[in-house]
């Protein structure tokens, strides 16, 4: 697929901004710490007949080019089929992929045994908390403030892929999860790398894989993660049009709101990408989604999410939706509670699953 269907160099970009932001203008947000430039669709672009959708593949080139150097011109390898586990409502493979020809990366791939071809393939992305040594095993374990998803979404016949990001599961490299994710951190950046840039470009190349299999319908594809696994959930599919659905669960920071609250410190270094300030907004990025579904649950208690912020985003893309004649598709929720998913989310969240992606 190419750089996500451009071939837009850092240098391209960097030359070519100054028209695109010039003819394009934002105003400034509150505390003036985000560009005057953010490019905004002209009014006759915000509708299907309009230039919307050019509109959005240019910037999401911008937004690919702000990740770094990343490992396009590798090919990935066949997969590794480590072991196979029968469970009672789904098979797992654990399997070895090749996605960015820098280190192997483990994975799970769970296929329901209530399977009707072809199903709906899902990317679960799992969290950070600090919790290195868990990775992509929070589809099978679950967390304290969020139950397991493997066993709902065998039973409603998801396909679903699993891998363990940068710095976790399989992929911590040292012993101190904290030491091991600054360090690598700190030596991506020497070497013109972004982690977050190559921690998305393992997941882009990693739904190729999951919409390659056999069993999947690559038109039915779903991204959806919390926290951490929020934020990379809502950033591919900004970045990638092949995911259909996206769920993200207590993440969608509004990115001037954090800073109002003076709450960086509340996320890792893996959040922050260079100049990103300079040319997007939360908002900005989430623009890029529109008009395909998307739900995000947010607490009104996290301090990861400020509500002011979250209502923000709201107040700006559901307008963007309802010119597509698609509000509906957009439902963005505060919830009474901080971090973490409740019963009531949970509900939400699966009959968002059941309207958009799954079968049963």
């Amino acid at each position: 697929m190419g750089k996500a269907g451009g071939t837009t160099t850092r240098r391209e970009f960097v030359s070519g901004s100054a028209l695109l932001t010039g003819s394009l203008g934002l105003g400034l947000s509150s505390g003036g710490s985000q560009a005057q430039t953010e490019p905004q669709p002209e009014a006759g672009d915000r509708t299907v007949e309009g230039g919307f959708s050019t509109f959005q593949q240019r910037r999401r080139e911008a937004l690919w080019s702000l990740l770094g150097d990343l490992p396009w011109t590798h090919e990935p390898a066949p997969p590794r089929v480590v072991s196979t586990e029968e469970h009672d409502e789904y098979t797992l493979e654990r399997l070895v992929l090749d996605l960015n020809g820098v280190e192997p990366v483990p994975a799970l791939l769970l296929i329901p045994k209530r399977l009707q071809h072809p199903a709906p393939g899902l990317l679960f992305i799992h969290w950070h908390a600090g919790e290195y040594g868990l990775g992509k095993e929070q589809l099978l374990r679950g967390t304290e403030v969020q139950p397991a998803y493997a066993p709902v979404l065998a039973r409603m016949g998801v396909v679903t892929l699993a891998i363990d990001s940068w710095c976790f599961g399989e992929r911590q490299h040292d012993a101190n999860g904290r030491r091991g994710e600054e360090d690598t951190f700190k030596l991506m950046l020497w070497r013109g790398q972004v982690l977050w840039g190559m921690m998305m470009f393992d997941e882009y190349r990693a739904l190729s894989f999951l919409a390659s299999r056999p069993e999947v319908d690559a038109k039915r594809l779903g991204a959806m993660g919390m926290s951490m696994g929020s934020t990379k959930a809502w950033w591919l599919a900004a970045l990638d049009p092949r995911v259909y659905m996206t769920i993200d669960i207590c993440c969608l920071t509004d990115y001037e709101s954090l800073i109002a609250e003076h709450n960086l410190s509340g996320h890792g270094v893996y959040y922050f990408v260079p100049s990103l300030l300079k040319q997007f907004s939360t908002t900005g990025v989430n623009e890029l989604i529109v008009p395909r579904p998307h739900l995000s649950v947010n607490g009104r208690k996290d301090p990861l999410t400020p509500p002011a912020g979250v209502e923000k985003i709201r107040s700006r893309l559901l307008p963007l939706y309802r010119e597509y004649g698609r509000e509906e598709d957009c439902r963005i929720e505060l919830f009474d509670c901080a971090h973490q998913e409740l019963p009531v989310m949970r509900s939400t969240i699966i009959d968002w699953m059941r309207r958009y992606l799954a079968v049963a």
